[in-house]
């Protein structure tokens, strides 16, 4: 069993189910109301898109209603969470994680959380996976497990930030968002890595 990957595949997933939830609950707080469109913002009024660094938690929804948005949410992000921390390793468990990501995207579960379980079930796929890699760059399992940590640290911790510092958060978004996309395969990359100069010294 790859360790490290599994460890990524496990974070990811409890990191995307546990954001799932927050957007969940957002739109439960908008009750029983009709969204204006298929694009929808979590956080409902007095929040303003444009003035705040989150842009009031965008997402997606299928379902004309916040309410139902908001529980469906809620349960698929329990769902992912309970599923990376319990069940990560087994067979069937990465095309099961991405699968569910993307009920999550349709359901109200934000638009990053979703690509985060995708890449958390693409790492879950390859747990079980011999190992074989002749190719990988030694400096890279060294980053191991620390890109993973900046990426859990920053997810968290841009919403201490912001809280506080509105403007700078707002005038730092590509930033962030290049932090996230690039440290999501940056991890898988590095503990796929780390797992390979693990064995060979082993």
């Amino acid at each position: 069993m790859r360790k490290a990957t599994k460890t990524v595949a496990t974070w990811l997933g409890i990191a995307a189910g546990l954001s799932g939830i927050e957007h969940g609950l957002f739109e439960i707080i908008q009750g029983n109301a009709k969204p204006e469109g298929l694009f929808i913002t979590s956080i409902g009024p007095p929040c303003n898109p444009e003035e705040v660094w989150n842009a009031c938690e965008p997402a997606m929804t299928i379902i004309p209603n916040f309410l139902i948005t908001g529980i469906l949410a809620v349960l698929i992000g329990l769902v992912i969470s309970f599923l990376s921390i319990f069940f990560i390793h087994h067979k069937r468990s990465g095309m099961m994680l991405i699968f569910i990501s993307m009920a999550l995207l349709l359901f109200g579960g934000g638009l990053f959380p979703p690509m985060i379980g995708i890449v958390g079930g693409i790492a879950a796929m390859k747990i079980n996976k011999p190992i074989n890699g002749k190719r990988v760059i030694k400096k890279a399992a060294k980053l191991w497990p620390w890109l993973l940590v900046v990426f859990l640290i920053w997810i968290v911790g841009q919403w201490i930030v912001g809280y506080f510092f509105n403007r700078f958060m707002q005038k730092a978004m590509y930033f962030g968002l290049f932090l996230i996309l690039s440290s999501l395969p940056l991890s898988l990359y590095s503990a796929y890595a780390h797992d390979v100069y693990a064995k060979r010294n082993s």
